[in-house]
């Protein structure tokens, strides 16, 4: 296979999380403070003792918890075909619908993520030295082995093997190290998020052309532990994308969430990491060694809010033409395809090429070979690519 080949598959695959990516690391450094709204409910603080308290609160580490994560996307996007044996753990899952994410956190070696199905569950369990994927629809146990070094890593990466394990911390991270000059932040202490007190970050974009209109952050009042991410549309009253706790228990859990026994009759395989994941998320593991590659050709144009990555791909390489048959590839390509369906002709000193735009993300695709994605207006984009 081809280097350009096995690197429009990671583009494939990229897309999605970059537009994520794009609207979280949208924010940049030094915010405007509004005043503090709301009656007392939680001591007052103003935004930059609250971003300050919640960043040290980040380097110190995250408590024993446990806890259900919900999961909602509203983007507008065209209808999606499903793509075969990836289901509700594909990063395209993530694009629409609700997903649910049960969590248990122990310490950095005690750690379990449960993905319930239709009629299915998905866990990844870390204990200690032990690592297990459960796949109840294969009734299938992976003990993922580890070399000597490695468990590190290990440890760190282990997750990946649920794409769907965002939580509302791994996304508050990216936000609160980019707060910015064009940002309004303000603040109020009367939120309430999963039946605890917290505060409320909002962070709003001053450029029209951004497609945010506000990023809302819940901050548990005792802990400080993001509790909840909502990404407002300006088209919308309601969230386009949010990810938050609907339960959460700060206590150390039952030490038998973190043992695993396959059950009688259960298929039991062993393998490394990196075959994990190759296989959970074949398109990347195809083009995995071509990461840093990609990586060092994707640009950006603009700063804070209205950002835009840019990234070389062709109209063949994000449908997947003349890249083999494979199922996993078919169906990527098929997403693609109903994208690209949904596109409009776009024109302008740069060139040509076909835009998309939902709610919170536009992509123009050029005919000279560029995918520009950002949380902004087509107008923004097209302007972008006489940019770059």
């Amino acid at each position: 296979m081809s280097i350009r080949a096995r690197r429009g598959r990671t583009v494939r695959w990229a897309v999605p999380a970059a537009a994520i990516a794009v609207i979280a690391g949208a924010i940049g450094a030094g915010p405007v403070i509004a005043a503090v709204q709301g009656d007392p409910a939680l001591p007052e603080r103003t935004a930059e003792q609250l971003l300050a308290s919640a960043a040290q609160a980040g380097r110190a580490g995250l408590k024993p918890m446990s806890g259900t994560v919900m999961q909602t996307a509203s983007l507008g996007l065209p209808g999606l075909p499903e793509v075969p044996g990836m289901g509700g753990s594909s990063p395209v899952a993530l694009l629409s619908g609700s997903h649910e994410l049960k969590v248990w956190y122990g310490g950095a070696d005690k750690v379990r993520f449960a993905l319930p199905g239709r009629m299915s569950e998905t866990d990844l369990i870390t204990n200690g030295d032990q690592v297990w994927l459960w796949q109840s629809d294969e009734n299938r146990a992976t003990r993922v082995k580890a070399g000597s070094g490695e468990r590190g890593e290990e440890a760190a990466r282990a997750h990946e093997a649920l794409p769907t394990a965002t939580t509302p911390q791994q996304l508050a991270q990216q936000l609160l190290r980019r707060v910015g000059a064009d940002t309004v932040v303000s603040v109020s202490n009367t939120e309430k998020v999963a039946d605890r007190a917290a505060y409320q970050l909002a962070f709003a974009p001053k450029d029209p052309s951004s497609l945010v209109k506000e990023v809302k952050l819940a901050l548990d009042g005792e802990t400080l532990v993001p509790l909840r991410v909502q990404v407002y549309a300006r088209s919308a009253a309601e969230p386009a994308f949010e990810v938050g706790f609907t339960s959460v228990t700060f206590s150390p859990p039952a030490a038998e969430n973190f043992t695993f026994t396959p059950p009688t009759g259960a298929k039991v395989e062993e393998t490394s990491l990196a075959e994990l994941l190759k296989e959970r998320r074949p398109e990347r593991g195809e083009g995995f060694e071509d990461a840093e590659k990609l990586k060092s050709e994707v640009g950006t144009v603009g700063e804070g809010w209205t950002t835009v990555a840019v990234i070389p791909v062709s109209e063949q390489e994000l449908t997947g033409q003349g890249q083999g048959e494979g199922s996993s590839g078919a169906g990527i390509g098929a997403i693609g395809d109903a994208l690209l369906k949904s596109a409009k002709p776009i024109s302008g000193t740069w060139g040509s090429g076909k835009v998309i735009q939902t709610k919170l993300v536009s992509a123009l695709l050029t005919d000279d070979g560029r995918l520009l994605v950002g949380a902004v207006t087509p107008e923004k984009l097209s302007e972008a690519a006489g940019r770059k």
